[in-house]
């Protein structure tokens, strides 16, 4: 009888554990904990909102859609979309399904969609398709940048002049003042030479810099263009946040970043975390996409 009673103990002690289990957790940049009715409802107020992801994070992507979900409602509407995931020479084809003049298959066949995208962010594309959203595609095409990581800004010079429309107007700014490409040059190492290395920042430097453009060019006033990019891309309002700080200053932009923890309760994590203006944290073992 004591053994059974221990057994149902033990039972409702995991029970109970299991309970408090949390899947993410919100908090503002002064650390305190934001529920996602009035985090949206914040968001609302901003002129463009950086959603930064994990790229094989399912809770990161499901977040994603649920927020964008909630900001259409917030706004009447009044919303753009745009992503990393998409290149700029890809605009008319991705148009072309959001229009419903090309069927899902179509667009795979003539875009150079990510190995996830069905998983991922084909419930972001087939929501704006429903709702009759713009989606842009933001990012530089995947050629040029690693032309770039190669033979340096210089060598985009001499693209044609169709060529040059995906990419951001020459010449761009690359500064290792901007957050986080000190760390990539930490990350080549002390060996590695110069002209590598500025290189391989450059590549990184076209991509925000396209990215950018591509949001100012399509931003809407009264309108909230959100973009999703991978959390580097503006983390500690670094990259694509930078550039666009350089050329409009004004505009009201929020980052929400992302950040894995091993606190079954999602406490902010001790190390390597530097907070934007919203930060998402996810158990490290959440489910991985890839």
């Amino acid at each position: 009888m004591k053994n059974i009673f221990a057994a149902i103990l033990m039972m409702a002690f995991c029970f109970s554990n299991a309970q408090n289990l949390k899947a993410f957790q919100f908090y503002t940049q002064k650390g305190k904990e934001i529920k996602t009715d009035k985090l949206v409802k914040e968001l609302a107020g901003y002129d463009i909102v950086f959603i930064g992801e994990n790229h094989n994070s399912s809770i990161n992507h499901w977040l994603q859609l649920k927020i964008t979900e909630a900001l259409f409602a917030k706004k009447n509407g009044q919303i753009i979309l745009g992503a990393e995931m998409f290149e700029r020479d890809n605009q008319s084809q991705l148009d072309n399904y959001l229009s419903g003049k090309f069927d899902a298959k179509m667009l795979k066949d003539s875009a150079r969609l990510w190995n996830n995208y069905t998983t991922d962010y084909k419930p972001l594309v087939d929501f704006a398709k429903d709702k009759k959203l713009k989606f842009i595609a933001t990012n530089i095409p995947r050629k040029h940048a690693s032309q770039t990581a190669k033979e340096g800004l210089e060598s985009l010079n001499k693209l044609s002049e169709k060529e040059k429309t995906y990419i951001a107007q020459l010449p761009i700014k690359v500064t290792l003042d901007t957050p986080g490409y000190p760390e990539m040059k930490t990350m080549m190492g002390e060996h590695a030479e110069g002209t590598k290395v500025m290189n391989f920042i450059s590549a990184q430097a076209i991509k925000d810099a396209t990215m950018a453009e591509s949001i100012l060019k399509n931003f809407e006033s009264g309108k909230t263009f959100i973009h999703y990019n991978g959390n580097f891309h503006t983390k500690e309002f670094g990259g694509i946040y930078w550039y666009i700080k350089q050329k409009n200053p004004n505009l009201k932009m929020a980052v929400i970043s992302v950040f894995e923890s091993e606190d079954p309760e999602l406490k902010i994590p001790a190390k390597e975390y530097i907070p934007t203006n919203f930060n998402l944290i996810i158990p490290a073992d959440m489910t991985k996409t890839y």
